[in-house]
């Protein structure tokens, strides 16, 4: 499962911390590993279910 650095910036926007989603679209890979990254997640309060990319068919 990976999960694509535009759904966690985008939801730290939503939130209003863009200081962390500027953070995050410098310092992430393009596909961020949630069992890379799952500290950083938890800290920024993100579960990794629900911003996970569809499976391809």
């Amino acid at each position: 499962m990976r999960i694509a650095r535009h759904k966690i910036v985008t939801a730290l926007r939503d939130r209003g911390q863009l200081a962390r989603a500027d953070w995050v679209e410098r310092e992430l890979p393009e596909r961020v590993n949630p069992a890379e990254h799952a500290g950083l997640l938890a800290t920024l309060r993100l579960d990794p279910a629900d911003l996970a990319d569809e499976p391809s068919p």
